[in-house]
């Protein structure tokens, strides 16, 4: 009787820890099927979110709101999941020199022969007056699966400095920046230095120096043109 007891005994115990390992196999399984999951597909929706924000009907309301605002240094910096401490010091000082001069050519139609191109496959920004060639900068745009929109366009918001934010990144303090586009715009950048290659979410990334010498010389409806 005793012995059929534990025989009984250890065919359940056999069975249960039997029943824990299975259990514990799905839950490891699922846990690196979710973690794999994450890695492989996190960035494509965050590509894919950060191209719906940019080129939503809202956008060009959000932009325009945001010229009410005063500009904002103190915030920590997000690009790319990493984070990057606030703006350099030098910024708010640049920003502070801009708006002393009263931001210069900001009415629309305002030397109207001045127009901007941007070459994608170059990565390079080139300034006209009518067909005289001003200057010639290097640039950043958008990586392939953000790509940085092409066609004709109109510089329609300027912000001395301005707050980015959108899926996986904020910006704050973000210098000389012209919308042209809904999101899109071409404005100064701290935290790259990468210039000549693609490295943006669809903005045109500069040298602070070389957006904030555009800024004062173009104005709102300076025309905007993008190509490969």
């Amino acid at each position: 009787m005793n012995l059929m007891r534990k025989q009984k005994l250890r065919k359940i115990h056999h069975k249960g820890k039997k029943i824990f390992f299975s259990k514990y196999w799905i839950i490891t399984y699922v846990f690196f099927f979710l973690i794999s999951f994450y890695f492989i597909f996190a960035p494509k929706i965050y590509d894919y979110l950060i191209v719906w924000d940019l080129n939503s009907d809202n956008k060009v309301k959000q932009i325009l709101t945001l010229g009410k605002e005063s500009p904002d240094y103190t915030g920590q910096a997000v690009y790319l999941g990493k984070k990057l401490g606030s703006p350099p010091k030098e910024i708010p000082l640049l920003v502070q020199n801009l708006l002393a001069e009263g931001e210069k050519s900001q009415i629309l139609g305002e030397n109207n022969q001045r127009w901007i191109e941007v070459n994608l496959s170059q990565q390079k920004l080139y300034t006209w007056d009518g067909n005289n060639l001003v200057g010639i900068y290097l640039v950043s745009t958008g990586l392939p699966a953000t790509p940085t929109v092409t066609g004709d366009y109109r510089i329609y918001a300027k912000y001395a400095s301005t707050k980015m934010s959108g899926p996986g990144y904020y910006l704050p303090g973000v210098p000389c920046t012209m919308y042209f586009y809904k999101g899109y715009g071409i404005h100064g950048t701290y935290w790259h230095n990468n210039f000549g290659h693609p490295m943006s979410h669809g903005c045109v990334n500069m040298k602070t120096s070389d957006a904030c010498t555009i800024f004062s010389w173009a104005s709102i409806g300076t025309r905007v043109n993008i190509h490969y």
